[in-house]
């Protein structure tokens, strides 16, 4: 399947987007570190670059750990690559890091900030070290960055040798 155009069946290959605790609060939650755009306008930004990419994009919210951790389980063998701006869920949860472990796609982790920029404990990342790369810092436009090289990791790794 090429994300450059559908699968067999005339669909689209998806991108899961994941959205941890407190991230329908944005727009309301610190404007002054995460800006005024709502959680929606990220993920409409993220669902138009998919589309650009060729993907279909679905997107979970959840304030709980358990429900990202089975969307992640739920994903293996039907999603191409996830998108996951784990919230605080970043830095704690191994258990969210052991499920992305198991799924054979690409993995892009996402933050609106820089967390390297900020308190001491938000630079330890538990997801970094099971995902393929992390888009850090650039506010909105990293929803757009990450899909958009989510979406040219699973076209490199679709197209295979060449003459295949």
């Amino acid at each position: 399947m090429s994300a450059s155009g559908n699968d067999r069946t005339g669909r689209r290959p998806v991108l899961l987007l994941l959205s941890g605790p407190n991230l329908g609060l944005l727009g309301e939650r610190q404007p002054e570190i995460y800006g005024t755009a709502t959680l929606a306008d990220h993920v409409d930004r993220a669902d138009k670059a998919a589309t650009r990419s060729g993907f279909e994009l679905k997107h979970l919210q959840s304030e709980h750990e358990a429900d990202l951790v089975a969307a992640v389980h739920n994903a293996r063998g039907t999603v191409e690559a996830i998108v996951v701006n784990a919230g605080a869920l970043s830095h704690s949860s191994w258990a969210l890091h052991d499920a992305l472990a198991a799924f054979d796609g690409i993995v892009v982790e996402l933050h609106l900030s820089n967390p390297d920029a900020r308190e001491p404990w938000r630079r330890q990342s538990v997801v970094a070290p099971v995902a393929d790369g992390t888009v850090a810092g650039f506010g909105g436009l990293g929803y757009e960055l990450a899909v958009e090289a989510a979406a040219r990791l699973v076209n490199g790794r679709n197209s295979g040798p060449p003459g295949a």
